[in-house]
This record gives C-alpha cells, sequence and structure tokens, in this order.
C-alpha cells in the first residue's frame, strides 16, 4: 500500500513509542514497579540484549521485504533450535542426545519448507536465519546475564529498559542507511493515524504477553504461539494471497510436530520439578504435624498423671 520499504525506521518508531509508554506505565501510572538495577549492571547486561534485541528486530522486518509472511512463520520454528544449541554451547545447558534429535527432526522440516518455497530469496533467507540467531542470543543472555542476578523482566518492565537502548542502537543504522534516502523522498506524508496503530499494536503485543505469562505460564505461551503461526499462514494463504505449497506445509508440519513434542517435553520437565519442590515442603509439614501431636500427646500424659 505504501510501498515504504525502510524497516529501520518502522522499528525505530515502534521503539520510541513503546519507550515512552512504557515509562508512563512504570513511572507515572505505577501500573508494574520498576526494578532497581545498579548503573554497572545495566551497562553489562542490559546493553548487550539491547543490541541483539536491536538487530534481532531490524533483521527480522527486513526479511518481509524479500520473504512471503507465511514462509517467515515457517523459519521461526527454528526459534527452540537456536536458543538450544547456543545455550549449549555458552554452557548454560547439557547436551542431550535426545533434544538434539528434537532439534534436527524440527531442522529438516523447516529444511523441506524452504525447499517448497515458491517465493524463496537467498537474502531474505538470511536475513530471517540471522534474526532467529540474534533473537535466541537475546533469550539466552537474559538468563544468563539477569535471571543468575535475581533480576526478573515482564515485558512492561523489558521494555522500560531495553527499548530506550534498542532504540540507540538502531539509530546508528539509520543515520547511515535510511535517513539520507527519507531526505531525498518527496511527497512522503507521515500518517500517524496508520503508525500510530501500528506501534500500539507491537506494545499491545507485549503487553498480552505480560497478562498470559502472569495467569498462566511461559510455556502456555509457547504453545500458544505455534496456534499463532498457523493462523498466520492461513491469513496469509487467503488474505493476502500468499503462494502456499504443498511441500511448504508438509516440512512445517514436520516442524510442527518437532516443536509440539519440544513444548510437551519441557511441560513434563517442569511437572517433575514441580513436584520435587513439593516433596521436601509435604515432608517438612508432616513432620511439623506428627511434632505437635507428640507435643499434644505429651500434655495429655502430662495432666492425667497429675
Amino acid at each position: 500500500m505504501y510501498n515504504w520499504p525502510f524497516p529501520v525506521s518502522l522499528t525505530i518508531i515502534h521503539m520510541a513509542f513503546c519507550s515512552s509508554l512504557a515509562f508512563l506505565l512504570v513511572r507515572v501510572f505505577r501500573f508494574v514497579d520498576p526494578i532497581s538495577m545498579p548503573l554497572d549492571t545495566y551497562l553489562k547486561s542490559v546493553v548487550p540484549i539491547g543490541a541483539l534485541y536491536s538487530l534481532s528486530l531490524w533483521f527480522s522486518n527486513s526479511a518481509y521485504i524479500y520473504l512471503s509472511v507465511s514462509f517467515i512463520q515457517m523459519l521461526k520454528a527454528l526459534m527452540p533450535v537456536a536458543v538450544y544449541s547456543i545455550s549449549v554451547m555458552l554452557k548454560k545447558e547439557g547436551y542431550k542426545t535426545d533434544r538434539m534429535a528434537n532439534m534436527l527432526s524440527i531442522s529438516v522440516g523447516v529444511a523441506i519448507a524452504a525447499y517448497g518455497e515458491a517465493r524463496f530469496n537467498t537474502w531474505g533467507l538470511f536475513l530471517q536465519l540471522s534474526a532467529v540467531v540474534f533473537e535466541a542470543t537475546r533469550l539466552v543472555l537474559i538468563e544468563i546475564l539477569l535471571a543468575s542476578r535475581g533480576i526478573r523482566l515482564n515485558p512492561i518492565t523489558s521494555l522500560y529498559y531495553v527499548a530506550p537502548c534498542c532504540l540507540m542502537f538502531l539509530l546508528v543504522p539509520w543515520c547511515y542507511m535510511e535517513l539520507p534516502i527519507l531526505r531525498e523522498t518527496s511527497g512522503f506524508r507521515f500518517d500517524y493515524f496508520i503508525f500510530g496503530t501500528n506501534s500500539f499494536c507491537a506494545f499491545g503485543l507485549n503487553l498480552a504477553v505480560f497478562l498470559l505469562v502472569g495467569k498462566t505460564s511461559a510455556l502456555t505461551m509457547n504453545v500458544a504461539g505455534v496456534v499463532k503461526d498457523w493462523l498466520l499462514i492461513a491469513f496469509s494463504w487467503s488474505v493476502i494471497k500468499d503462494i502456499v505449497t504443498p511441500i511448504n506445509l508438509f516440512g512445517y508440519g514436520v516442524a510442527f510436530l518437532g516443536v509440539a513434542y519440544y513444548n510437551y517435553a519441557k511441560l513434563q520437565k517442569a511437572k517433575e520439578e514441580e513436584m520435587k519442590t513439593k516433596t521436601p515442603q509435604a515432608d517438612e509439614e508432616a513432620g511439623s504435624l506428627l511434632e505437635e501431636e507428640i507435643q499434644k500427646e505429651g500434655t495429655v500424659k502430662n495432666n492425667d498423671e497429675s
């Protein structure tokens, strides 16, 4: 509609809007409480995460110029593969043969989907795969740099701390790559309604994630994300008229089964950890009750003797 191929500019608009709204929610309306974070922690932890986030958004938005919406959603199925591989490389998680076999099945499915892609573009593929790698690295570093220090950022506080940093990083490529072209572009009119509603949707997504995780769990969000990908593929085929081939669907179906099993394994692991946590508590409570019963019996016995 707009023929406006400026992904960095669009991302900057999103980050400026999200930074402003997050500041209002945290500092003015007190929707969530700010997290105490020393400057040293911010520079060593948040700044690298912000840099990776800016690269992820930049490359991901750029990929839409070259690839179809449906194919991009299929490529995003590689996220568990990237997260696990980087976690192993950074020694955040141990290598497991069954887990790697699961990652391999997802990769094979995505490879089949790529083979059947009608609108295949090598540069677009490189951009989206790079975005997946940057995003996966960001997620792993959040666990290493923040969670290990006891700092937990929900989507609102994450935007409050990370979005301004991400905005600063995006200004560098924007000044050199897109600003000169925008200055030379005559007749461009900034549509506040279109870009405003677009930015509000970007922020609304983060707010929805915050509410979903708060009411359920992060695993539920991952499962919902898989459903979202199927809906986007159906939407791009029926409304945007993207070409989705049978090989596309078969390959993504294989990847989908791999992702579904990955989520199932995570659910089982979470249940086991929850049971391990509850068992000591139950033993402790049982011991306390037994001790109380013994004390009561001793009191009754003493009263009888007296």
